[in-house]
């Protein structure tokens, strides 16, 4: 077997991380240093692998050397006596049963790593920030482009978190009651946020990262069991559900990105479909529905349309507008924009998009000068979208938007029909 690129050891560790770190997490009972024991995995992986080949499970290979370092590290210490008690068989065993879990239990490594880190001790960003880059495997830049703040103030978040962790003596553990549901609005934004990347990856040579919108997806419906009364966790939910139905049709037989406007809407998955309708219909009233269930119903506008050209964009338009109201920032008005040039032409959303200009969290965002060379192109206003769809494409770190981007800006001359 030829030796492989520490690239591609790093590239199984990114996927494999986030579970590596809730196993070991239940060890030790520390994340900080369960994601010290992931790298320290990592580092031997770096060492062997190039000798002896990739294993033919190399997940299962990095959770088995990362939990040997995390049984080795109880040894020593002091507590070991009552960590042994805790922890039980799974330190010796391969295979471990545990007690069945009662109805508000979180049997789920990943999800009870969320709370974890999502503990109150810590500021709500730097809840968020931590936990992206524990169970996301994001790096800095990656949470940087989803909070729109510099990459400095990232690092000094997640620094920070793990030490007011370890200070606060905060260990593994399943929230119930009010502990729990404080926690909640912290953990909804993380299963969102981790499901973004993996629906448009930050950088890299591919549009998509479908691993993370699974993980994401699987642990957004444990949620939903876990708290059946919460309109939002469902909204949540049928977010993801009806947006996952998109994904194989987001990019070409190339990995090419495939706009909205193209997508075959036969290959849309009708199951996963359905499952977010449910779940939006399970997220209460229309009328009282939360940020995200308010996303849930501007993607159930777009999965009920046959084709692009019969949604309903004033509906979808209205629904931004609610958005913007109780979740104001600058990517929903951007959002809007598009959906208002849509329902009213795009000198309405240009006045929209314009007005963003000067925003500065916007001032790094390739989205803004993609959506206003869109606008521009629509408009007759060819030069100036050419310009702006080449600005938007200097902006970006993903390859394939790039590809995209600079190719709309070739054809500026001949603006599309239909918009993206």
């Amino acid at each position: 077997m030829t030796a492989p690129a520490p690239a591609a050891v790093e590239t199984v560790f990114r996927m494999e991380s986030p579970r590596i770190i809730a196993t070991v997490a239940r060890i030790v009972r520390d994340v900080g240093i369960a994601e010290e024991i992931a790298q320290d995995a990592l580092v031997a992986a770096l060492e062997q692998w190039p000798r002896t080949g990739v294993p033919e499970r190399p997940g299962a290979w990095l959770t088995a050397a990362a939990k040997n370092r995390a049984v080795d590290l109880v040894r020593r210490r002091e507590t070991y006596a009552r960590k042994l008690a805790e922890v039980g068989r799974e330190l010796t065993e391969e295979t471990y049963d545990p007690e069945p879990p009662g109805p508000d239990d979180i049997d789920d490594d990943l999800l009870r790593l969320i709370f974890t880190a999502c503990h109150p001790v810590l500021s709500a960003e730097a809840r968020t920030a931590l936990t992206l880059r524990l169970l996301g495997g994001l790096r800095t830049d990656e949470i940087a482009r989803a909070f729109l703040v510099p990459e400095p103030t990232v690092a000094q978040r997640i620094v920070r978190a793990k030490r007011a962790l370890a200070k606060a003596g905060v260990e593994f553990e399943v929230p119930y009651g009010e502990d729990r549901a404080a926690r909640l609005g912290s953990v909804l934004e993380v299963i969102y946020l981790i499901f973004n990347e993996g629906y448009s990856a930050t950088a890299g040579d591919d549009l998509l990262r479908p691993a993370l919108c699974e993980d994401a997806l699987r642990l957004a419906r444990v949620l939903a069991g876990l708290m059946p009364k919460e309109g939002e966790v469902h909204g949540l939910a049928a977010l993801l559900e009806i947006q996952a139905s998109r994904v194989a049709t987001r990019t070409g037989p190339d990995g090419q990105p495939v706009l909205l406007a193209d997508q075959n809407r036969s290959r849309w998955n009708r199951l996963l479909i359905r499952r977010g309708f449910a779940s939006l219909q399970r997220a209460g009233d229309g009328g009282t529905y939360g940020p995200y269930a308010l996303q849930a119903a501007i993607a159930a506008c777009h999965a009920k349309a046959l084709t692009y050209e019969e949604t309903d964009w004033r509906t979808i338009a209205a629904l931004y507008g609610r958005l913007a109201a109780v979740a104001p920032s600058p990517v929903v008005e951007l959002n809007r924009a598009v959906a208002v040039s849509m329902a009213e032409g795009p000198e309405a959303g240009l006045a929209l998009a314009d007005a963003l200009t000067g925003e500065p969290a916007l001032a790094g965002y390739h989205l803004l000068p993609s959506v206003r060379g869109d606008l521009l192109a629509r408009l007759g206003r060819s030069a100036e979208a050419r310009a702006e769809f080449e600005r938007a494409a200097g902006l970006t770190r993903n390859e394939r938007e790039r590809e995209l981007l600079l190719g709309r800006a070739r054809d500026a001359e001949r603006p599309p029909e239909r918009p993206a």
